[in-house]
């Protein structure tokens, strides 16, 4: 929907992947969309060098999080939230299916073999 905008459709994946999530790494936007890590890396790059994104580094990954302090943040964020809350319900659960919390300790795993 805002592929035109930001460049391309991984672009607007991988900002509708930190708009969900709040943070995002390469591999984890990646898998979730079933595209190649590659251009995910790229995109996340050129939004950090843009100043729109900026990253921390745990052990050997890569988290990217909004750069509140740009003044170009907040008017792309609101562009993902309109595209965000337009996306059906079910499309949702297909695209954002990845757990990010851990499990409780001690609960059981129900569904598997």
């Amino acid at each position: 929907m805002i592929e035109k905008i930001v460049g391309n459709k991984t672009a607007e994946k991988a900002l509708l992947h930190i708009y969900h999530n709040h943070e995002s790494y390469a591999s984890l936007i990646a898998s979730d969309f079933g595209i190649a890590i590659t251009p995910v890396a790229k995109q996340l790059d050129r939004f950090e060098s843009a100043g729109i994104l900026f990253s921390k580094t745990y052990g050997k990954t890569r988290v990217y999080f909004f750069n509140e302090k740009s003044p170009f943040t907040k008017p792309l964020k609101e562009l993902v939230k309109i595209v965000y809350e337009n996306i059906q319900p079910k499309e949702k659960e297909q695209i954002f299916k990845t757990r990010t919390r851990p499990r409780r300790k001690g609960k059981p795993v129900y569904g598997r073999a």
